[in-house]
């Protein structure tokens, strides 16, 4: 626990302007972002006797060992700059908004050829049009399914338009009349945008032309006694009521607002969302947040306004925000909403009528959800709470392991060897600090050693960090190399978001060198990634309590004797066995057993289990790009498209190798030189094992398959090991 008095600045040395607040922790990784009308005055509030400060704010100063500021020339650019650092730092001592992006909407594809109705939920994009949010995907599913029978908008993904559009034959909804199956050009392009026009119109409010003009047409044709037809209208007009009623009209006068309302106590708070268009509450969303300090309701509208419109543009900032209190001051924020829109905002409070009535509903349901999470959140802390206790208790740590790293070893038949790394603090992932590993300090199938190269890559990393920021201790050994034989990082490859995201890009497939040293083409464009000062969490700088291996005994002995050839020692280290849920540590010859019902013993598999399941996903990536690899690959300068256009001229590789040099030549792009590069690359490549599908076991042994990686179809592996038949670890 740090003084705030020893890092307190001057206040002389702060500037009494706006600008924006960081404060920093031992490992300099950003623990709060805050912006001020006057640094001075604003910062003089943190450094004051502690038993005066709330207590959470007494936990981030106690916490912090630096504070350094921006100074900005408006309060509209504080405000702004403070969200982009929010964004960007994720500091955890902020106001934070649960479940955000993960509402999901209505999105019309405009920016197509053939506009696409379908369910999106993340950031949005450019040149699509949204509805909503919706509470649940399936009340999106129901309405699209209603206004289908007037607005025959396709629904289907690209690959099922394309393999339609192939056969001349448009899928079940074509059939049904859901559907004007442009894919089989039963409507022009441009009638199909007209009708996704339509169908955004009637989204967005505008519905009594439609009604008045399907009625009319309805009534001709009863007069013309063409009583199907008649009927048929009939239907659709109950079908657009129907989908109407899901959005009952509670503004008479076709207001375009959002509706903010927050219930909050000492410690947390619940903001609450109702999205009005056109009169009509077309979407719900709601927020839960911790109270850090102590923030007035004005201040956490301020941060909910930010969450809300710090992405968006145009419309979809709406011509009016009330709120149930204003910011202070106001109208750095009104500016700023305002030039988000583009066009005047008014934010405010309703003070009666519809709006305020409006507005109380919302409250109600601010209520109702914080009550909810409040029941939710006192078991969740307390058996987290519980957990780590117990963890400490049975391996006889000093305090509760709030950081724990668990790794784990994965390979088919040792092949493709990875390793993954996850990390849970506070009991809770952090997706964003998952890494990926290659093991290529030697080849084949040894468990024990890879998790003693993965261990010391990834400390050799932390000492660096530690190095390189002059964290190091008096008398500490500074003489660290970052791998073997090379002075750039080790290996690694950051987790996404969502770990199950496996998007290439450089170093993706671990590019950077390994434990002994070999260096890959793109190592310097990752070592550059980590070289911030700005305390991003994309590093390896900050220390676990406790280490988590994938295994028994011999795991945890590599991966404690890692840590001793680096010289660190205040790291525990345990494994978990996967038969009899055994915990072992370094040094002992029986495990340590945890009850079956153990609250700890339930974290560690929770632990344990996301590893593997990180480095399965990571094997089986890389397991596949190697099967879909065939002998063009390794013709330079010969790329996707030339790959491509090769196999669709002769059908297979088998046919290629057999081909002559002027039959090669006949491909499009193709000169002698190439085809002649194409023929010896070919003729030296040992010819490809029988194929098998994966899905029947059948062998196909009259043709190659196609191994450029472009069929659209489900690809057929030659020579690859059923898993069935394989063991995955």
């Amino acid at each position: 626990m740090a003084d705030p008095s020893s890092y307190r600045p001057r206040p002389g040395d702060i500037p009494d302007s706006p600008g924006v607040y960081r404060f920093r922790d031992e490992h300099r990784r950003v623990i709060y972002v805050g912006k001020a009308k006057s640094l001075r005055q604003r910062l003089a509030n943190y450094f004051q006797d502690l038993a005066n400060l709330h207590p959470r704010t007494r936990t981030m100063v106690t916490t912090a060992a630096s504070v350094e500021w921006t100074v900005v020339s408006t309060e509209v650019e504080a405000l702004q700059l403070e969200y982009s650092w929010i964004k960007e730092y994720d500091p955890r001592f902020n106001v934070k908004y649960r479940d955000d992006k993960s509402y999901p909407y209505l999105a019309v594809t405009m920016n197509e050829q053939f506009p696409r109705v379908q369910v999106m939920r993340g950031h949005k994009r450019k040149g699509v049009r949204y509805f909503g949010p919706y509470a649940h995907a399936w009340a999106i599913r129901d309405t699209v399914d209603l206004l289908l029978r007037v607005f025959p908008v396709r629904t289907c993904s690209a690959g099922v338009f394309k393999n339609a559009a192939r056969t001349g034959r448009p899928c079940l909804l074509g059939y049904i009349g859901k559907c004007s199956a442009p894919c089989v050009g039963r409507i022009t392009p441009e009638d199909h945008q007209e009708l996704a026009e339509e169908f955004c119109d009637f989204m967005a409010g505008r519905t009594g032309t439609y009604l008045r003009r399907l009625e009319k047409q309805m009534m001709e044709a009863a007069e013309e006694m063409e009583y199907e037809r008649a009927a048929r209208l009939r239907d659709d007009i109950g079908a657009l009521k129907k989908a109407m009623e899901k959005n009952a009209v509670v503004l008479a006068d076709a207001t375009d607002a959002d509706l903010i309302a927050v219930a909050e106590d000492e410690l947390e708070a619940a903001v609450q969302i109702f999205h009005v268009r056109g009169g009509r509450v077309r979407g719900q969303r709601g927020w839960v947040t911790d109270k850090v300090e102590e923030v007035t309701t004005g201040a956490l509208v301020e941060h909910a306004l930010q969450q809300l419109y710090g992405e968006e543009s145009g419309d979809a900032v709406p011509k009016e925000v009330l709120v149930p209190a204003l910011p202070e001051p106001v109208e750095p924020v009104q500016e700023w909403l305002t030039g988000r829109r583009g066009s005047n905002v008014s934010l405010r409070i309703p003070q009666r009528g519809d709006k305020k009535a409006l507005m109380e509903t919302v409250q109600r349901n601010a209520q109702q959800a914080l009550a909810l999470h409040k029941t939710k959140r006192a078991s969740d802390l307390t058996t987290r709470s519980r957990a780590l206790e117990e963890i400490a208790e049975a391996l006889d740590l000093d305090s509760a392991p709030l950081r724990i790293e668990c790794y784990d070893i994965s390979h088919l038949q040792g092949d493709d060897v990875v390793a993954s790394m996850v990390v849970f603090e506070d009991g809770l992932q952090r997706k964003s600090e998952y890494r990926r590993f290659q093991i290529k300090g030697f080849a084949g199938q040894d468990d024990v050693r890879s998790m003693h190269e993965v261990i010391t890559r990834r400390f050799k990393r932390y000492l660096a960090e530690k190095e390189r920021t002059g964290e190091w201790a008096d008398g500490a050994d500074t003489d660290v190399p970052l791998a073997e034989g090379s002075g750039t990082p080790d290996s690694l490859v950051q987790g996404s978001g969502t770990p199950d995201s496996l998007a290439g890009g450089p170093g993706v497939n671990g590019s950077l060198p390994d434990g002994g040293g070999a260096v890959f083409a793109d190592a310097e464009v990752i070592a550059d990634s980590l070289k911030d000062d700005d305390g991003r969490p994309k590093k390896f700088a900050y220390p676990p309590q406790l280490v988590v291996v994938d295994g028994g005994q011999p795991q945890v002995a590599a991966a404690r004797r890692a840590l001793d050839e680096l010289g660190i020692d205040d790291i525990a280290v345990c494994g978990l066995t996967k038969r009899l849920e055994e915990v072992w540590v370094p040094g002992e010859d029986d495990p340590v057993v945890l009850p079956r019902t153990s609250e700890g013993l339930y974290l560690l598999q929770r632990v344990r289990d996301e590893a593997h399941r990180f480095a399965i996903t990571y094997q089986r990536t890389k397991r596949a790009k190697r099967f879909r690899a065939g002998p063009l690959d390794d013709v330079p300068g010969l790329g996707e498209t030339r790959k491509q256009a090769l196999i669709k001229h002769f059908g297979s590789v088998k046919k290629l190798r057999s081909a002559t040099i002027e039959q090669i030549q006949e491909v499009p792009g193709i000169g002698r030189k190439t085809a002649e590069t194409i023929a010896v690359a070919l003729a030296q490549a040992a010819p490809a094992a029988p194929a098998v599908n994966t899905a029947t076991g059948e062998i196909i042994e009259d043709e190659e398959p196609d191994t450029t990686g472009g069929s659209s179809g489900e690809p057929v592996t030659a020579g690859v090991p059923d898993e069935r038949r394989g063991q995955e670890t």
